[in-house]
């Protein structure tokens, strides 16, 4: 998935113009590159196109924490939106981000996050056991 196919789906999912979408997008790539593991940034980065998961490298990395509410200011000021927009863009970038990358992938990166975040994740969905 190119970057522009990977905003128009945040797009959608925030209901947001293409432009802001892509603004918030690489707002909330990079505040989670600043969140993980450089180990954990790299290996999402590979299953992403190099257009994508480019934001997911960030030079000087701070090793920020903070919970939920901290990374969404954090994405507010990097985007320069309310940070009611930040939470509707954010939740749609790890949507995206969920239905791009391998579902180990994905939880991988959500184990790394502090709690609070899982109001912004869905959960990954299980395959039906017979039973």
């Amino acid at each position: 998935m190119r970057f522009p196919l990977f905003v128009d789906a945040v797009a959608r999912r925030a209901e947001l113009p293409t432009d802001d979408a892509a603004t918030i997008s690489r707002a909330v790539l990079q505040t989670l590159a600043e969140r993980v593991t450089a180990d954990e940034s790299a290996d999402l980065a590979a299953q992403l196109p190099d257009d994508v998961g480019g934001y997911l490298s960030t030079p000087g990395r701070a090793g920020a924490t903070g919970g939920a509410v901290d990374f969404l200011y954090r994405v507010a000021e990097r985007a320069a939106v309310d940070p009611a927009v930040a939470e509707v863009g954010a939740r749609a970038v790890l949507a995206t981000l969920r239905e791009t990358v391998t579902v180990g992938e994905f939880e991988d990166l959500v184990a790394q996050l502090p709690r609070g975040f899982d109001a912004m994740v869905d959960p990954v969905p299980r395959p039906p056991y017979d039973v």
